[in-house]
């Protein structure tokens, strides 16, 4: 196993790049619908979702799965 950043393959370095910006897009897009959404069409508190955005892609795929409510029309 690699133990440099300089030791992987270049093909190895930009899918982690990719990886890393997926993942942010998701953080972002997710603190912000959380901002935007009312507390009612969210299951649980707000801040709870917010402190799950610290735990890497589990976090903002447990809330865009599970953590919305859909708003009756």
């Amino acid at each position: 196993m690699p133990e440099k950043w300089s030791d992987l393959t270049p093909a190895q370095q930009n899918a982690i790049k990719i990886l890393a910006v997926t993942e942010l897009i998701a953080k972002i897009a997710m603190l912000i619908d959380i901002r935007r959404r009312p507390a009612s069409l969210i299951r649980g508190p707000k801040g709870l979702w917010r402190a799950a955005a610290a735990v890497n892609t589990l976090g903002p795929l447990a809330y865009f799965t599970v953590g919305r409510r859909k708003a009756v029309k």
